[in-house]
């Protein structure tokens, strides 16, 4: 099939949806593929190298885009790109599909068939695709570099003839693939690190890293996480205590990285304006949620600023900020996920049977196939309401319907009171042949009370 890597037109992006080296396997595969120029400049890829590994490279967008079967992309692409993909073509990259649902909704109506990397389920078989821990797991490493660089300290212990400079102290909130990694940089750095989550299985691994664990340690804590390794809303209480001791912890920290972020909802609150008062002067907040409101009250997605004498840097895309290494990472992420989508004879055919495709894919045949992104279901559940609303209306009319049927019964009481006045003349032998059934049943119940 053609697969189409065009240059990235959301703003701040530097990433490529492919490499030399990928190209080099697309190729071999049996795949073409098709290059915008300058697609890589900001991945330190020149359109050379491409055409070495065995792509065309063209002037334009729409050029690419002409008969391809496949997009390649690291962000949500606009509009015209999608009007110059052919009906059924396929389009994979991280495209924050929360943030924009009628995106998804657009792209089924086209009949291309989407597909969110950072859907990819987390299991085994997918870790190669997994572009979400791998494009964080960078992230976490420039996160620490940046507040060395804005730090206005050196992050070991400096011992000289001068004198000594104590390490920086550094915090990080949140061990997930992120937080893993901005603790073994702020080590490898030299700072003393300190860590907290609210997983009990995270305490071991930021042991494993040579930095401290600071948290609640109750019986609520040891039974805070799910089977399925995720965390459980803790209490009021837990959430009042734990609040406490990272307030009292945070007031020496010199560098605070929080990494609290949840695709598609607002960044969890950790830090408010109190705790930063009371970190010292020169201290560094990297909020790396800052894309989804920051996990810092005070943060402003996409600036630094200075609040208490404290630095709080708000950076909504780190992995743009050191390409090269993360659109490698990235375009191999593709790579792996491609073969998924592949037939036999190298057309574009997914696995539909395959957990990974179904996990990741948004939209096929024209269809939503994700519920997340159908608000439309949402309507007809107001409609029944209305539906309900109007019966009580006609109710009234139904009303006099029954009246009549109330004076049809009591004409078929008065058929019953003519029934039971000859009852009453049971005197007359002739009138009791016709009611001699209804005669006969009385006469039977004397009979079962004297057996």
């Amino acid at each position: 099939m053609k697969l189409a890597v065009l240059k990235e037109r959301f703003s701040g992006e530097t990433r490529v949806a492919a490499t030399p080296e990928t190209v080099k396997k697309f190729i071999a595969s049996g795949h073409s593929v098709a290059v915008e120029a300058n697609a890589g400049i900001g991945a330190s890829i020149d359109d050379a190298l491409f055409k070495d590994a065995g792509a065309a490279i063209v002037k334009t967008a729409a050029a690419a885009l002409k008969g391809a079967d496949m997009l390649l992309c690291v962000r949500r692409p606009g509009a015209s790109v999608l009007a110059a993909l052919k009906k059924g073509a396929g389009l994979a990259g991280l495209l924050d599909p929360y943030d924009d649902p009628a995106f998804v909704r657009t792209c089924a109506t086209k009949g291309i068939d989407l597909y969110a990397m950072e859907f990819i389920p987390r299991i085994s078989r997918a870790q190669s695709m997994d572009a979400l821990s791998s494009q964080s797991n960078l992230a976490g490493y420039r996160a620490v570099i940046e507040a060395a660089a804005l730090y206005g300290r050196a992050f070991p212990m400096m011992m000289t003839a001068a004198g000594t400079i104590a390490p920086a102290k550094t915090f990080i909130m949140g061990v997930g693939v992120a937080g893993l990694q901005a603790i073994a940089t702020a080590r490898r750095l030299g700072g003393i690190v300190t860590a907290t989550d609210v997983r009990p299985a995270t305490k071991e691994q930021v042991a494993s890293l040579g930095a401290k664990f600071v948290a609640v340690e109750d019986d609520e804590f040891k039974a805070a996480e799910t089977a399925g390794g995720y965390a459980k809303q803790m209490s009021a209480e837990y959430q009042k205590k734990q609040a406490e001791l990272v307030a009292k912890h945070i007031a020496k920290q010199d560098i605070v990285i929080t990494t609290a972020l949840i695709p598609g909802r607002p960044a969890p609150k950790l830090l408010d304006e109190a705790m930063v008062k009371a970190m010292p002067p020169g201290a560094i907040i990297i909020d790396m949620a800052a894309e989804r409101g920051g996990n810092c009250t005070l943060t402003q997605a996409g600036k630094t600023i200075v609040k208490h004498g404290v630095t709080i840097a708000g950076f909504t895309n780190l992995p743009a900020r050191l390409a090269a290494a993360t659109a490698t990472l990235y375009a191999k992420n593709l790579l792996n996920f491609l073969p998924l989508v592949t037939g036999e004879k190298g057309e574009y055919a997914p696995h539909w049977d395959d957990e990974i495709v179904t996990g990741a894919n948004l939209t096929r045949a024209g269809k939503v196939t994700n519920e997340a992104f159908t608000p439309k279901k949402a309507s007809p559940k107001k409609a029944p309401a209305k539906k309900a609303a109007t019966p009580k209306k006609v109710a009234p009319a139904k009303k006099p319907a029954v009246k009549k049927a109330a004076l049809k019964k009591p004409v078929a009481a008065k058929a019953v009171t003519k029934k039971v006045t000859p009852k009453k003349t049971t005197a007359k032998k002739p009138a009791a042949k016709k009611p001699a059934p209804k005669r006969a049943a009385p006469k039977a119940k004397p009979k079962t009370k004297e057996s």
